[in-house]
């Protein structure tokens, strides 16, 4: 028989997925874990403190003691202080290159955030972790060795100049990361660190940032008025290193 054309069509009961997808745009597949941000910013710097928690004394197929005893070997008598002023050098850069008219990633308001987020995650990880690990110097001062403190703040200052400038140039980053590595042989070779310290510190130091700048939800290149005319730059007086602020209101 034909269907009567009064018969209301029947009523869809499933109202669980009435307004998942009104538009019908086609949703994107969720990601495997391992392709996560979190994974992507994490692997590198975990890998590099558990080498060198790998390699703490005389452990590892290379341990600190090999490497101090190579060193030793061919710089017996080396001595600077150069590295307790190039931890801050790649703040340098990025404020030249600010003062240059090169934009960077975000506003400096933003970027001064980011720093000051990233500094207190490195500085509270690595003087707990020196405290826990207890473990002595090569020359025997004291039992703050690892990490070093030194390298993390020189790759944590490597790092932000790498994820502010990196959309104008890969070179930035080179520059600020080629600084960094040579603190860490610094130290080493001042016989103020093992090679497990300095190695573990550049993974503070990159872990540090990354996290700093995946927890940061600021408004991304957008500056309140009211900050306008503000300016950093990096300070070394007297062997103490900062950072100055400086803002002149606006009209």
């Amino acid at each position: 028989m034909p269907a009567n054309p009064t018969t209301p069509p029947p009523v869809d009961t499933d109202t669980l997925r009435k307004f998942e997808n009104p538009n019908g745009v086609p949703v994107k597949a969720p990601q495997p874990w391992y392709k996560g941000k979190l994974v992507k910013a994490t692997i590198v710097p975990a890998l590099m403190i558990g080498y060198g928690i790998s390699t703490i004394n005389n452990n590892g197929f290379y341990s600190s003691y090999d490497a101090r005893r190579d060193i030793q070997k061919q710089f017996p008598n080396f001595r600077t202080r150069v590295d307790d002023i190039l931890i801050v050098a790649p703040y340098f850069e990025l404020a030249a290159v600010s003062l240059a008219g090169v934009e960077s990633r975000n506003d400096r308001i933003n970027t001064l955030l980011l720093i000051g987020k990233a500094e207190a995650l490195m500085l509270s990880s690595v003087f707990l972790t020196k405290r826990l690990t207890n473990v002595a110097r090569p020359d025997a001062s004291d039992r703050l060795s690892f990490p070093s403190g030194h390298t993390a703040q020189a790759f944590l200052a490597a790092s932000i100049v790498h994820a502010e400038l990196r959309d104008k140039s890969q070179w930035y980053g080179v520059g600020a990361y080629g600084i960094a590595t040579s603190v860490a042989a610094l130290r080493m070779l001042n016989n103020k660190h093992w090679q497990s310290d300095v190695v573990a510190g550049a993974g503070f130091g990159i872990l540090s940032a990354h996290l700093a700048y995946l927890s940061h939800r600021n408004r991304w290149g957008r500056k309140p008025r009211l900050l306008e005319g503000t300016s950093f730059s990096p300070l070394y007086y007297q062997g103490a290193t900062g950072l100055t602020f400086t803002w002149r209101p606006t009209k």
